[in-house]
């Protein structure tokens, strides 16, 4: 029987049994056809057909046989991660991440620099394209774009691919981010919020592992949290889930927050914060520390009144400790609604040191019910700022082996090399 399928196009069940064949050997789970026939309730006629299918389409391959278990020995399967390639990317307020990886979303190259995400859509995406451009050029083997993943520092239209009204980044609103680097490329694209593809990170290769309910909170610039749920990344009915640095935490007028309003937790608790008001206490003479950092390099950072704080300066101390125990209050509310077993913290700030996360959580085990925190976590991410392009590539390959994505496979038979996927990114 031939492994292509009807001109008209497969239907959902063919679809579905190709995408979990995939999955299961992608995945390291199942590696031989017997195997996959057992365990995923298919028939044997339908997995050889599918990994047939798969091998066609250049998505696998069969390696040595794999040991006897009694019958007749079987080949064992093998994702081709080297097929193609994946360019990747977190953007920050003030830095910009790109990388280079392979279908399964190892990093093969990674580029960092500082970057003003306020400079604009088309300064920041050309230097990014540059960027991409230079780590294409060092591959030994030139292997295919077959996807982009980018994360941005703001919230995001899933759907869409483009930024959305974003308080740090002017003149991103209604970008076509993912448009153009799927033309630029000739690839699909996704576009997330950074925090997202940091929480799939953390998810698939830091602590998070094994996880089904688990919150990545990133404190830097901004605040903002990835929500996974049953093993997935929550994305809310338009994109907008997680922007906790926006909760109004303080009913205080007197500190305007970047995105509008007052009393967010962002404009109280950030490092934009921290450097604000660290600012305010050199010049007032009410941290003798930080004064001679200013004195000397003319700007307070986050980064400044961590160290400050750490090396026992009495008011850089008060303000770590009062960013972790606001951040700590509106944990502790998610802790209570959303009950996850391990709290993931990233971002420069939580990193900063044990003032900051030892007080965050005295206040999330305080404020939260006995049972929400009775088995909960909370641990500062492994993965520090690789976290956010490890994540931006299993967005992308995620998406380009879903159900939704393969299906353009099938119906071409079995094309060799990148699949066409004609229309740029496809929507989750």
């Amino acid at each position: 029987m031939s492994s292509k399928l009807p001109a008209e196009g497969p239907a959902a069940e063919q679809v579905d049994s190709f995408a979990a064949v995939l999955a299961a050997v992608r995945g390291g789970r199942l590696r031989t056809r017997p195997d996959l026939a057992r365990h995923l309730g298919l028939g044997r006629n339908v997995v050889s057909q599918r990994v047939t299918q798969l091998i066609d389409s250049g998505l696998l391959d069969e390696g040595s046989l794999a040991p006897s278990t009694g019958g007749r020995p079987s080949r064992e399967l093998r994702f081709r991660a080297e097929a193609g390639c994946l360019l990747v990317a977190e953007l920050g307020a003030t830095e910009l991440q790109a990388g280079l990886s392979d279908l399964d979303g190892v990093l093969l190259a990674q580029r960092t620099e500082a970057c003003d995400v306020a400079g604009g859509p088309e300064a920041t995406l050309a230097r990014l394209e540059q960027i991409f451009n230079e780590l294409l050029a060092t591959r030994l083997v030139a292997a295919p774009v077959w996807g982009v993943g980018v994360g941005l520092p703001g919230p995001v239209e899933f759907s869409k691919g483009r930024p959305i009204a974003p308080p740090i980044m002017p003149g991103w609103d209604d970008y076509p981010v993912r448009d153009r680097l799927s033309a630029t490329y000739q690839a699909p694209a996704w576009v997330d919020n950074d925090v997202n593809v940091m929480a799939l990170g953390e998810l698939r290769t830091g602590i998070g592992r094994n996880e089904l309910e688990l919150l990545y909170v990133k404190v830097g610039t901004g605040i903002g949290a990835g929500l996974i749920s049953a093993g997935r990344l929550h994305r809310g009915a338009q994109g907008a889930a997680g922007d906790i640095g926006h909760v109004s935490v303080l009913d205080d007028d007197s500190v305007l927050c970047r995105c509008g309003n007052t009393g967010c937790l962002e404009a109280l608790a950030g490092g934009y914060a921290l450097s604000r008001d660290g600012l305010a206490a050199a010049r007032s003479g009410r941290s003798p520390a930080l004064a001679a950092v200013l004195e000397a390099t003319g700007t307070i950072t986050a980064r400044d009144v961590t160290a400050a704080a750490s090396a026992g300066d009495p008011a850089s101390l008060a303000l770590l400790t009062r960013s972790g125990r606001l951040v700590g209050r509106v944990l502790a509310t998610l802790v209570n609604f959303y009950n996850p077993s391990l709290i993931v913290l990233g971002g420069q700030v939580s990193s900063g040191g044990d003032i900051f996360l030892g007080e965050l959580r005295r206040t999330v085990y305080g404020r939260s019910t006995a049972l929400s925190a009775r088995d909960l976590r909370i641990k500062t991410s492994p993965l520090g700022d690789r976290a956010g392009l490890l994540g931006a590539a299993f967005l992308a390959a995620d998406q380009l082996f879903s159900p939704e994505c393969l299906v353009h496979w099938i119906s071409a038979g079995s094309p060799a090399g990148r699949p066409d996927l004609s229309g740029g990114g496809v929507a989750a």
